[in-house]
């Protein structure tokens, strides 16, 4: 791994919004190392691996496979060595049901899939950026989800 690197994750069954993610990484001025699950059962066996350096940052998708984003946040969650993951959920639900649950469930962020590389990009910029002692202990619903300005 890169020397303080950000380690990133993001579990995401699309390969068209995995390439779109790493593109949008390899933009940001923010050294990075970016992996990736393709579905929930890997991501949830990839995390528990005893030898697996866990992410900074973890980007859920929450309709994936195997084993839902949501399935996965629970379990995530219930885990001790787990339960301090920074999860930022990520997916093109703007469902206020899924809002709801996975604020509710313990995930930091609630991020809908933008549609164009550029707000991508800012979108990451700002996540990777964010203060998240700060965010999380103020933490919600109206900092749950986040909104470009």
């Amino acid at each position: 791994m890169q020397k303080n690197a950000l380690h990133i994750l993001l579990a995401d069954d699309d390969e068209d919004d995995r390439l779109f993610f790493k593109d949008a990484f390899e933009e940001v001025k923010i050294q990075t190392k970016v992996q990736f699950a393709h579905d929930g059962m890997e991501l949830m066996e990839h995390l528990m691996h005893p030898e697996t350096i866990l992410p900074d940052i973890l980007f859920l998708d929450l309709n994936m496979p195997k084993k839902t984003g949501k399935e996965c946040l629970m379990e995530i969650k219930k885990t001790d060595h787990l339960k301090h993951l920074i999860v930022a959920i990520y997916s093109t639900s703007s469902s206020e049901e899924d809002i709801e649950d996975t604020f509710i469930q313990g995930a930091n962020i609630y991020i809908k899939k933008p549609s164009t590389f550029d707000a991508l990009k800012k979108i990451i910029n700002e996540v990777v950026t964010l203060n998240w002692h700060y965010h999380t202990s103020g933490l919600n619903r109206d900092t749950f989800l986040l909104r470009l300005k």
